[in-house]
């Protein structure tokens, strides 16, 4: 993936990048999404949020639910269980359905919390999830932190 990117070097508010390299997504055997059309949010302090087009996600293993959450740049976030055979992971991903303008090119694509799947790629590089249960962002060799998640950090 290349040089090295501190989150701290990220800005607030956060930026959107294409992301045309390999996104992959696996649960109980199933590749559930496997992309290189995804995005990439990036915001101080917080390792990389991606993105991935509904086209590119077996849709039928996910379950819109009832839950929603208020970003202050992005907007109004829906969730999405996931169900594959006897296994439900609940707020296993989320996407923003209606973004604000600054997030239109996301619309509809899934992000998925990297601790509730059996592994999560990028550019083949298993990624270690972001701590704590909220943000979901994915860590892989070439982002340092320290990142906001883990606890104590909340009010960062």
């Amino acid at each position: 993936m290349g040089k090295k990117e501190s989150v701290w070097d990220y800005p607030r508010p956060p930026r959107l990048e294409k992301f045309p390299r390999e996104l992959k997504v696996v649960f109980s055997g199933i590749n559930i999404a496997h992309s290189h059309n995804g995005y990439r949010v990036l915001e101080t302090s917080h390792p990389p949020v991606y993105y991935i087009p509904k086209e590119d996600v077996k849709t039928e293993f996910l379950k819109e639910n009832n839950r929603t959450s208020l970003c202050e740049f992005k907007g109004v976030a829906t969730y999405w269980d996931l169900i594959a055979g006897e296994k439900l992971v609940p707020n296993a991903a989320w996407s923003y359905e209606k973004p604000t303008s600054d997030f239109l090119s996301i619309a509809g694509y899934l992000a998925f919390y990297a601790e509730k799947m059996d592994a999560c790629y990028v550019d083949g590089e298993k990624v270690t999830p972001q701590e704590g249960n909220f943000y979901g962002g994915w860590i892989t060799r070439n982002i340092k932190g320290p990142f906001k998640g883990a606890p104590g950090t909340k009010n960062w």
